[in-house]
């Protein structure tokens, strides 16, 4: 088998590929004519941004996503190997909170070669951008919707933090970003730092850290906008 996976970044917000990917990385875009995507229409969309404009119907696009079954996966990583093909994602990192890692697993297995190409992480540039450890940090992702369960890895969250000096790094769905917010006010200590990182690399992006004390003085409005958030006890 001589076919490669590779896993392309995307943009993080509606822009120009080109204001964030490398050239080599929009180079190589034309030369692939398989892709496993998470949304078909976005990735039609970027892919025509990235220069395949008039060309997306010589693609072979496979949807993968938190709808698609194992058994469907499996059955697209029998395509690996025998071409170059490519995994991207919604938004930023492929494979990383995302289940496109299945898919680079199953490539792992069948010994096709995996090749990450650069690009934005929003958890990365939050982090670097936090002023928090970024020797010793932990990705959380999710954390449960039900708002005692919540609250309670919050404080568990939060005692790892100060055991092990430790950043955490938590996403939510954004229109739960204000009531996550709300709970991190409500139980954490108020010397625990946190950082807000909303629309990283848009126009509007947001990255402010303060201690929990002086986040309760000056509270902000997140709003359904895409965040990544660090906490620091």
């Amino acid at each position: 088998m001589n076919g490669r996976l590779f896993l392309i970044p995307t943009p993080l917000g509606d822009y120009s590929p080109s204001r964030v990917l490398p050239a080599p990385v929009l180079e190589l875009l034309p030369s692939i004519r398989l892709y496993f995507v998470e949304e078909l229409r976005s990735a039609r969309r970027f892919l025509s941004a990235a220069g395949l404009r008039g060309h997306i119907e010589e693609i072979e696009l496979h949807e993968l996503n938190e709808h698609t079954s194992r058994e469907q996966i499996e059955q697209y990583s029998l395509l690996l190997g025998t071409r170059d093909a490519a995994l991207i994602s919604e938004a930023g990192l492929p494979a990383v909170a995302d289940p496109g890692a299945l898919l680079v697993e199953l490539a792992h297995r069948r010994g096709v070669e995996v090749v990450p190409q650069v690009g934005p992480s929003s958890l990365m540039m939050a982090l670097m951008s936090s002023g928090m450890n970024g020797q010793c940090f932990a990705f959380t992702g999710y954390l449960p919707v039900k708002k005692e369960d919540r609250r309670n890895a919050i404080l568990s969250l939060e005692k790892t933090s100060i055991r092990q000096r430790q950043s955490q790094i938590i996403i939510e769905t954004p229109y739960r970003n204000d009531s996550l917010m709300e709970d991190l006010l409500s139980v954490c200590r108020p010397t625990t730092r946190i950082c807000v990182a909303a629309d990283i690399t848009l126009p509007s992006q947001l990255i402010r850290t303060r201690n929990v004390a002086q986040w309760r003085k000056e509270p902000v409005v997140i709003g359904k906008r895409p965040c990544v958030f660090v906490v620091m006890g």
